[in-house]
């Protein structure tokens, strides 16, 4: 079940060692990881990093495809069709010379499912997980689970011995502002070994010699030096200079530029993720708007009038250079679900959006503050911007915040934002990741991205039974009906699916991967 991409290496590697000569490989990106605890934050360039130095039990190749990391086969239960069953891979070890073992799994999964996890979602429907001697591994569900081994290609194991000597058994509060040995340090039984970390400045990894895939994958880059650069700037002058050798976020005004440099290139694919704005409309009343006593956003004309107040073409040419797909839907094109119906982009139309704001009260319109990352997704700063513009045109008086992701992020978590930008990337390729996360009631063991304070009772309902729906034919119906609920009730403004353009040295060789995750140990070198 080797991936393509790792076949292909090993057979231009035929006869070589992967080890023969060090070579680093510099590596910048807009946003740092927030923190190394595995399961604090279910973040795109958090999982990145930690996939360099952890594993889940299976994975994502470059590609895109599941294939075996951690585990080397997985099938539901011949006899039982709620439990799945994972054969660990034997004699692997953790980067201090631990054994990993079923212990170490059944650590990890019960600690994923912890309050203060950011990855319970993915396991909503789990009941039990258990050991099945040494190397076997099972998931006990609340019915039938047919897509499990899609929910957990970022689900990371860590060492169980480990994290009880290190006080790193709970999983680290990130929302609430807490900081513990898991957040600074890691123990992975990955290709890559922390030798050094600097959050939002550098942090150095080295190979791990005793890597169980050494033999399967090239392993040709064996030192990384990671540098957030949040400048845009100031991160393409360090391409073009040489002071790093890998961008995962080209800007998009300077594509052309970096591609006509010598020595230089870009590489370009659609990404898994769509951006868009939350409001909350589940609220009596908002906080940060100069309405008294009651909650615009609450009424969905107002929301609609919205919808239709953003020109995502103009964001597409202006402030994107091109590189976007206006996006109708909360969902990319990757995900089952997904529909040319679906993502159908809103009309702009100025006049209709001020005749609906008007029809709900609000012909003078309204103030509102928009919070915003700066440091996360393609432009997201500048899309705010133009967004601002744009509502404007309908008398919605926004005030722009904008704050860097790790900022950004607690607002929505802790429910502290009336009207903020996410972007969703969905690591499953399947809809319940999207509604157990953005859709279900905000809860214990759903909701915890959903800053929209939106609750549906019977919608929630629907999104529980779907993790049990073993026919594929009504479960798709199921989620086609959870969908046109979801648009009806204009849940989010969707805004555009991100393209992402990789710049790098001509020495590097890669492949674009849809969760924009780079993962060193597929990579060759010239």
């Amino acid at each position: 079940m080797k991936s393509k991409t790792a076949l292909l290496a090993a057979v231009l590697l035929a006869g070589t060692s992967s080890f023969a000569t060090a070579e680093t490989l510099r590596w910048a990106r807009a946003g740092d990881s927030l923190t190394l605890d595995p399961h604090a934050q279910n973040e795109g360039p958090t999982s990145a990093l930690a996939h360099q130095i952890m594993e889940p039990l299976v994975m994502r190749d470059m590609t895109g495809q599941i294939v075996p990391a951690l585990a080397t086969e997985w099938a539901p239960s011949e006899e039982d069709q709620n439990v799945w069953f994972f054969k660990l891979r034997e004699g692997v070890t953790f980067h201090d010379g631990a054994a990993f073992d079923s212990e170490d799994v059944v650590f990890s999964f019960n600690r994923a499912m912890s309050p203060d996890s950011d990855y319970k979602e993915l396991l909503a429907s789990v009941k039990e997980v258990r050991a099945k001697g040494k190397y076997g591994f099972e998931i006990v569900t609340n019915g039938p689970n047919p897509i499990m081994p899609s929910n957990l290609t970022n689900l990371f194991v860590i060492d169980k011995d480990w994290a009880e000597a290190n006080n790193a058994v709970k999983v680290q509060d990130f929302e609430g502002g807490e900081d513990t040995y898991a957040a600074r340090n890691a123990n992975g039984t990955g290709p890559y070994k922390l030798v050094s970390r600097e959050p939002d400045a550098k942090t150095v990894l080295t190979i791990n010699e005793n890597y169980w895939g050494k033999d399967e994958f090239p392993m040709e880059v064996t030192d990384i030096i990671y540098t957030p650069i949040q400048n845009a700037a100031t991160r393409v002058a360090a391409l073009l200079s040489g002071e790093v050798d890998f961008i995962q976020d080209v800007p998009v005004q300077d594509l052309q530029r970096v591609a006509s440099t010598d020595g230089l290139k870009v590489i370009t694919a659609p990404q898994n993720r769509v951006i868009f704005f939350g409001m909350n409309q589940g609220d009596a009343d908002l906080t940060k708007d100069n309405v008294e006593g009651k909650n615009p956003f609450a009424d969905k004309r107002v929301r609609q009038a919205m919808n239709m107040a953003i020109n995502r073409d103009a964001i597409k040419q202006v402030v994107m250079r091109g590189q976007s797909i206006p996006a109708g839907v909360a969902m990319p094109p990757f995900v089952n679900g997904w529909t040319e119906t679906l993502d159908k982009v809103p009309a702009n139309d100025i006049a209709k959006a001020k005749a609906m704001m008007a029809e709900a009260g609000y012909a003078d319109g309204f103030s509102i503050q928009l919070d915003c990352p700066n440091d996360r997704y393609i432009n997201d700063e500048a899309i705010c911007q133009a967004a601002v513009g744009m509502l404007a045109q309908i008398g919605i008086d926004v005030r722009l915040d904008a704050k860097p992701k790790a900022q950004h992020f607690p607002l929505i978590n802790n429910l502290e934002t009336d009207f903020y930008m996410l972007g969703w990337g969905v690591p499953t390729y399947d809809s319940e990741y999207i509604f157990n996360f953005l859709a279900h009631t905000k809860g214990e063991k759903y909701g915890s991205w959903n800053g929209t304070r939106y609750s549906n009772p019977d919608l929630d309902s629907q999104i529980v039974r779907l993790a049990s729906e073993t026919n594929l034919e009504e479960r798709n119906l199921m989620i086609a009906n959870i969908w046109s609920t979801v648009q009806d009730d204009v849940l989010y403004l969707p805004i555009h699916h991100q393209v992402l353009n990789w710049g790098m040295a001509n020495k590097v060789e890669t492949i674009v991967a849809p969760d924009d995750a780079a993962k060193f140990k597929y990579f060759t070198l010239n």
